[in-house]
C-alpha cells in the first residue's frame, strides 16, 4: 500500500474514530478503534531503529537515556559507537568521565552523560551487573525518571507498563482531547492504561512514537494544550551553549586556561568565569592552579 493510500485510511480512521467519541465518548469500542488505527499505521510506516532490534537491557537503558529530549536522528549516529566504547556496565562504570563526555559529543545535555555512568555504577555495585527489571528500581538510578523507567521496563523486560511522554501525550491528546486545553496527565493516564496492549507492549508503544512523530509533521502540537507544556528557551547565545562548548574544548584539547578556553568558546571572560563555577561544582570539571580539565574521578568514588 503507497503512503497516500495509507493517509487516506487513517483520515478516514480519524473521522469514525471522532464520532463514535461524540456519541459514545472513549467507550470500549472507541478505544479498540483507535488502537487500531495507532497500529496500523505502525504496521505500514513503522521506523527501523537499531534500540528496537534488541532487549538487552543495557542497551535499552542506553538508548533511552539518549532518547532524552534529543530528536531520533541525533542519536541514529551515536548510539552504535556509544556500545562499542561502553559495551556493558561495567565498562561505562570504570571509564574516564573525559572518554564518555567524548563518545556523548553531539547529543547534548552532557549531565545525561555522566548520570548514565552513574547509573552503571550503581547497577555493576548493587545489581551484580544486570539492569533491574521492575520501574521502581529503575526509578532510583541517577538520570532516570518515571517515564524512562517504565519505558526501559516494556521494551527490555516486555513488561506491561502504562507510562506518559512526549509523543504518547501528543496521541492521547490529539484523539481524546480535542480543543480542550490544560490537560494533565492525570486525565490521560487512565486513557493510557485501557489502551495499553498488554500482549504486547513493546509493538504498542512503538506504534505510539510513530503516531506522535507523524502528528508532529502534520497537525498543530497537541502538547501545546497540555497543563504540563513549556516552551523551550532559546538555546542560542545561551549558558547551555557555552556550557557544551567548554565541555567541548576541553574534552578535545586537554586542559586549558580560562584564556584559552574564552578565545576557543568566544565567551565573555565573567560568564565564563560563572559556567565553570557551575561546571566544577557539578563535578564535570576540575580546576588544577591555572588550567581547568574534565574530572575524572574514578566513578566509583564520584557517583556515590
Amino acid at each position: 500500500m503507497d503512503s497516500q493510500s495509507t493517509l487516506a485510511d487513517g483520515d478516514r480512521g480519524e473521522r469514525a474514530l471522532r464520532e463514535l467519541l461524540d456519541t459514545e465518548g472513549p467507550s470500549d469500542r472507541a478505544i479498540l478503534l483507535f488502537r487500531r488505527i495507532v497500529l496500523d499505521h505502525y504496521r505500514e510506516s513503522g521506523r527501523r531503529m537499531p534500540w528496537r532490534e534488541t532487549t538487552d537491557p543495557y542497551r535499552v537503558l542506553v538508548s533511552e537515556v539518549m532518547l532524552q529530549q534529543t530528536q531520533v536522528d541525533r542519536v541514529r549516529p551515536k548510539y552504535a559507537g556509544f556500545l562499542e566504547a561502553f559495551p556493558d556496565p561495567a565498562a561505562l562504570a570504570r571509564a574516564q568521565a573525559a572518554d564518555v563526555l567524548r563518545a556523548w559529543q553531539g547529543l547534548g545535555y552532557n549531565r545525561r552523560a555522566l548520570a548514565l555512568q552513574r547509573a552503571a555504577a550503581r547497577i555493576v555495585t548493587e545489581f551484580g551487573g544486570r539492569v533491574p527489571d521492575d520501574p521502581d528500581v529503575l526509578e532510583t538510578l541517577p538520570g532516570i525518571g518515571p517515564a524512562t523507567a517504565a519505558a526501559i521496563a516494556v521494551y527490555a523486560f516486555g513488561r506491561p507498563v502504562a507510562f506518559i511522554e512526549t509523543n504518547v501525550r501528543r496521541v492521547f491528546l490529539h484523539f481524546f482531547f480535542r480543543g480542550i486545553s490544560g490537560v494533565t496527565d492525570a486525565e490521560i493516564r487512565p486513557l493510557v492504561e485501557r489502551a495499553l496492549d498488554r500482549e504486547r507492549p513493546r509493538e504498542w508503544y512503538w506504534a505510539l512514537m510513530d503516531y506522535g512523530t507523524l502528528l508532529a509533521r502534520t497537525v498543530p502540537n497537541p502538547n501545546r494544550r497540555s497543563a504540563h507544556h513549556a516552551v523551550q528557551s532559546r538555546f542560542e547565545g545561551s549558558a547551555r551553549q557555552l556550557r557544551g562548548r567548554v565541555l567541548r574544548a576541553l574534552v578535545e584539547a586537554g586542559p586549558l586556561s580560562s584564556a584559552e578556553l574564552a578565545s576557543r568558546t568566544g565567551a565573555d571572560p565573567a560568564r565564563l568565569t560563572e559556567i565553570l563555577g557551575k561546571l566544577r561544582s557539578e563535578g564535570f570539571v576540575a580546576e588544577e592552579g591555572p588550567v581547568y580539565r574534565i574530572r575524572d574521578t574514578p566513578p566509583t568514588e564520584q557517583f556515590k
